[in-house]
């Protein structure tokens, strides 16, 4: 599926939210709606929301159907990011993904170190399964918005990247 609207791409995401009391429904999720309103803000499409406790085994499982499904670009997980020993979303994901993506990961951090010194704890990874793109953000409602806004301008050119669209080089210019 090619969604190209006025030359811009469309991205299909996928949202993870990865919380036991989210998931036990204790807690209503506030990172996964605050995430598709940021999302759909570009004019891109939410496919799949999803929570899942904090287990290695239920994050590698969301993780490893969606990418095979063929109808995400990219999944975006919220939580377990942290240094809590049910923070397991890094491991899950290190565990399924093929390529990894750091300069993603180091971006929000660098990016989250001008506005808190907590930054330097999170753990979270990115990288690349089959054809899709996986990104690791905070629980936090908030940092996990900060966070995605920063990689954001970056992320069609890697879906185009990823899709081997032909004008993924268009932009670039030899030296």
């Amino acid at each position: 599926m090619n969604d190209i609207v006025s030359s811009n791409l469309v991205l299909r995401v996928g949202i993870i939210t990865v919380s036991d009391r989210s998931s036990a429904g204790l807690r209503p999720d506030a990172s996964g709606p605050a995430l598709e309103g940021l999302i759909t803000t570009r004019g891109w499409k939410v496919v799949r929301r999803l929570t899942v406790p904090d287990e290695v085994t239920a994050i590698k499982k969301a993780l490893i159907h969606w990418t095979g499904s063929g109808d995400l670009d990219v999944i975006l997980t919220t939580g377990g990011t942290g240094f809590s020993p049910r923070d397991v979303t890094p491991e899950a994901t290190q565990a399924v993904i093929e390529r990894a993506a750091p300069g993603l990961a180091e971006a929000m951090r660098q990016a989250s170190l001008r506005i808190t010194p907590h930054a330097m704890l999170s753990r979270s990874v990115a990288g690349i399964r089959g054809r899709t793109l996986i990104v690791n953000l905070p629980g936090s409602p908030k940092a996990a918005a900060e966070n995605l806004d920063v990689i954001m301008p970056v992320l069609p050119h890697a879906v185009q990247l990823l899709r081997e669209d032909p004008r993924s080089e268009a932009g670039h210019q030899p030296r």
